[in-house]
């Protein structure tokens, strides 16, 4: 493994995101929670909530750089 994309731990007080991305010897592996705390969002966390969804948009395109075996 040459790269592995960063953790993520985002905490707002209407929803919660984490993921992280590891290797176990040949294998990778990723994790990810979404835990929805509200149902609904105040209008004055509208900015909160399209950042909190631009977080988990850029994690989910995230890549893992793989080097070559010898």
């Amino acid at each position: 493994m040459d790269e592995l994309p960063p953790p993520v731990d985002v905490e707002y007080s209407f929803a919660s995101y984490h993921s992280k991305t590891e290797t176990k010897g040949n294998v990778i592996g990723y994790t990810r929670v979404f835990e929805l705390k509200e149902l609904s969002v105040p209008v004055n966390k509208a900015d909160e909530l399209k950042k909190f969804y631009r977080i988990i948009a850029s994690d989910e395109r995230s890549t893992a750089v793989l080097k070559p075996s010898k």
